[in-house]
């Protein structure tokens, strides 16, 4: 095929890609979110002109000159009536750069902007930057908060598998220029997930955080941390306060981290958090939800017990496999958008309502935390719906029901 006429079908592909309707999932339902067909943001979302060079003089086969892997782990905002999501984009050659889409519904029709955002860089910057929370606070700055990755100073040569996570933070008043302030700093050797509290706790500045001793493995960070500083240039907090523990054998067994900002309801600050799990295949994440009390945002006083969201079907497969992942929430009105990344490979929506998961939040169980309490729970809804079948003479989906 001659270059222009392939560079017309690339182009072609690419329109009939970003203007697919994005339409529900009608075959998946649990009363607490809609699930939808097409991802929002994937590789091939990437402009044609972010990966090839157009110039048949310089490129006269139509190489791809810089690919894109993947678009995931997407921070979330809307605002002055458009979804904005700052996506976290993987080129071929492993390193992570931010892009910001943008669409009128938060279903489809994400565009980027021109060009990527290049982060005002600092001496000794990371290597890798990724994972942006946008937090829209109370001082009428929007901050964004992300992951500085880097190869700390006297790690041995031999072993490059060493590194250090800390927390980076810019903001804006428009997500057109953007401020770089001093890295986070806590009293953690190593720092992900930090999300800034909407609002002043106290005159200060309140983060949720996730100490941990290593890159990877948690080790004595017992789980979702909440922090105080008194500034957020530079943003210094002392104590990190451990307000949503690590469990044995549930979910969020081996980690747990915060995901967006909390959103404020009437009933409490709603968080959608991800914990993480061991299993035969590597680390599980799944998506799940806890509210916390609006004048004490330490105090959890709900907490459903297990998964609100966890991969499924062909979410389950990708780069890193039986991952979910979410750090983008945005809230028009009373409708909540959940922005999500399987598999560090694309992104994805789910619906719900602020009253749909309040009521999940509250009134949903527990975790019993054994065998014998969750059969218990199970046996105890089961008798109900029966007894409710029977004096109604509702068909539940058994050819007999016996009391």
């Amino acid at each position: 095929m001659k270059f222009n006429d392939q560079l017309t079908q690339l182009v072609k592909q690419y329109e009939e890609l970003v203007t697919r309707p994005n339409t529900i999932d009608t075959d998946f339902h649990n009363g607490i979110y809609t699930r939808y067909k097409n991802c929002v943001l994937t590789r091939e979302h990437a402009p044609i002109f972010w990966r090839y060079d157009i110039n048949p003089e310089t490129n006269p086969h139509l190489i791809e000159r810089l690919g894109v892997n993947a678009a995931m782990n997407a921070g979330a905002i809307y605002l002055n009536g458009k979804f904005h999501l700052i996506a976290r984009m993987e080129g071929n050659d492993r390193k992570s750069f931010f892009a910001i889409a943008e669409s009128e519904n938060g279903l489809d029709n994400f565009r980027f902007r021109e060009q990527p955002l290049l982060i005002p860089e600092l001496p000794n910057d990371g290597t890798n930057l990724y994972d942006m929370r946008l937090v829209q606070h109370q001082d009428g700055w929007i901050y964004g908060i992300f992951c500085v990755e880097r190869r700390p100073d006297g790690a041995p040569a031999n072993d490059l598998s060493i590194a250090e996570a800390q927390c980076g933070l810019i903001r804006s008043k428009d997500l057109e220029s953007w401020e770089r302030l001093p890295d986070f700093q806590s009293p953690s050797p190593q720092q992900r997930n930090v999300v800034l509290h909407p609002e002043f706790v106290g005159g200060k500045y309140a983060w949720y955080t996730r100490p941990q001793d290593g890159f990877i493995d948690a080790g004595s960070g017992g789980g979702i941390g909440f922090a105080l500083s008194d500034s957020s240039n530079p943003a210094i907090c002392g104590e990190e306060k451990i307000i949503n523990r690590r469990v044995y054998h549930t979910i969020k067994e081996v980690k747990n981290g915060a995901g967006a900002a909390p959103i404020k309801t009437p009933k409490g600050w709603l968080h959608i958090a991800h914990g993480v799990r061991n299993c035969a295949s590597g680390l599980r994440y799944v998506l799940y939800a806890f509210v916390t009390d609006l004048n004490d945002p330490t105090k959890v006083i709900a907490e459903p017990g297990g998964y609100l969201i966890a991969p499924l079907g062909k979410e389950r497969v990708g780069d890193v496999s039986n991952v979910i992942f979410s750090n983008g929430l945005a809230v028009r009105d009373q409708e909540v958008f959940i922005y999500y990344a399987s598999c560090d490979t694309r992104m994805h929506v789910a619906t719900s309502t602020i009253d749909t998961l309040l009521d999940y939040a509250f009134n949903n169980p527990t975790d019993a935390l054994t065998t014998g309490a969750c059969t218990r729970q199970r046996i105890d809804l089961i008798q109900k719906n029966l007894e409710f079948a029977h004096a109604h003479n509702l068909d539940v989906g058994q050819e007999k029901v016996t009391n």
